[in-house]
């Protein structure tokens, strides 16, 4: 593995902590776990979305990783959403826990597969643009 991949996921990797972090200190004041649902969610749809647009180009390996495995990976929190389970379950009720699962599970699913469309209509808009030029 090339030096300047291993860089580029420690630099995305400290951007994403740092993004999560910031985001849970904003959100801090809910009963509900609702920074790690909107990082989970962004994240998902991000990472969508730079996915969709790298399918159609060229793009260097380490900014590949640097983004999706350093940065996103960085943002998002599976291990919080399973602590965040345990705990919305032992202070809430099943139903809360159940509506902040799914949600996070559905939700990012479907922003992952809306980040991807939008991706990939950046791209296409991107190479029509280049072949008018």
């Amino acid at each position: 593995m090339a030096v300047k991949t291993i860089l580029a996921v420690i630099l995305g990797g400290a951007i994403g902590t740092i993004l999560r972090y910031a985001v849970t200190l904003a959100t801090d004041d809910f009963a509900f776990p609702v920074g790690t649902l909107l990082v989970n969610l962004v994240g998902s749809f991000v990472l969508g979305a730079f996915t969709g647009w790298i399918m159609r180009r060229k793009v260097k390996e380490y900014m590949k990783v640097g983004f999706g495995t350093g940065l996103c990976g960085g943002f998002t929190t599976m291990s919080t959403l399973a602590a965040d389970v345990f705990m919305l379950e032992a202070q809430s009720t099943i139903f809360i826990t159940t509506i902040y699962l799914f949600s996070s599970i559905v939700g990012g699913l479907l922003l992952a597969f809306l980040g991807l469309i939008f991706g990939h209509s950046l791209s296409k808009k991107h190479l029509a643009s280049g072949l008018r030029s």
